[in-house]
């Protein structure tokens, strides 16, 4: 289903995206010209009242979108497992003892040793959408794999490998 989203202009002010919610509920963004943002959830008996008016940081902005971003895709990797028997998702910590802090994705050669598929990195509140084979782990990082559960267990005992160095 897709969501209509309605931009207002507000002169002088900035610009005003609004949704309205399956349960019918009314919330949008104010984005001033001054980079502000304020995130609005309106009156339910009164759709033109402002409710709650919530002034967001940049941070905070960016940390909501990676939150709503982040639960987006694993909520569409979930609705993908139902729909494929045997394929699994699962999220894998990057121990700060692996042997991959600070090397490639490449370096694993995960998919090529599982046949499972390392879709994303979530790092620091961040989300790294199909990382390439030049990306870098960091201790920390969440991985994000695809596969059938040997493929995952697989993935596991990569990244849990320990550094001969450290």
């Amino acid at each position: 289903m897709r969501v209509r989203v309605e931009q207002t202009a507000l002169p002088g002010i900035g610009v005003r995206h609004d949704l309205m919610t399956e349960s019918g509920r009314r919330l949008g963004v104010v984005s001033h010209r001054n980079g502000r943002r304020d995130l609005v959830l309106y009156d339910p008996d009164d759709p033109d009242s402002c409710q709650h008016d919530i002034p967001l940081t940049d941070d905070e902005a960016e940390a909501l979108a990676d939150i709503l971003g982040a639960s987006l895709m694993l909520g569409q990797l979930a609705g993908l497992r139902e729909q494929a028997a045997g394929l699994l998702t699962e999220q894998i910590a990057i121990p700060a003892g692996s042997r991959y802090v600070n090397r490639r994705l490449g370096d694993t050669k995960a998919r090529t040793r599982t046949s499972a598929s390392i879709v994303a990195v979530l790092r620091q509140g961040e989300v790294i959408v199909s990382p390439d084979p030049t990306f870098r782990f960091a201790a920390g990082d969440v991985v994000v794999v695809v596969g059938t559960r040997q493929g995952l267990d697989g993935v596991t005992a990569i990244l849990a490998e320990a550094d001969p160095d450290g």
